[in-house]
């Protein structure tokens, strides 16, 4: 069970690290994505920061803001 604890924290470490990113390669800050979707400046900071799970309807909705497609967020 341990084992596969750190295959999933490290699925993802690979989101958060994917997120912050494509946030940068977009040139917006968060505060500017946040708004895009409707939601509090801390949102994206705290997803970012793993202080806040996100589902996959949350991480679709980012991808088409950052234009990408999901498969850029997970590690195969």
């Amino acid at each position: 069970m341990k084992e596969r604890n750190k295959e999933i924290q490290e699925k993802y470490n690979f989101l958060l690290t994917q997120l912050k990113k494509a946030r940068k390669e977009s040139y917006l800050k968060q505060a500017v994505i946040a708004k895009m979707i409707g939601r509090y400046s801390s949102y994206i900071s705290k997803i970012e920061s793993g202080d806040r799970r996100i589902d996959v309807i949350e991480l679709n909705e980012l991808a088409e803001v950052y234009n990408k497609k999901l498969s850029y967020f997970l590690l195969k």
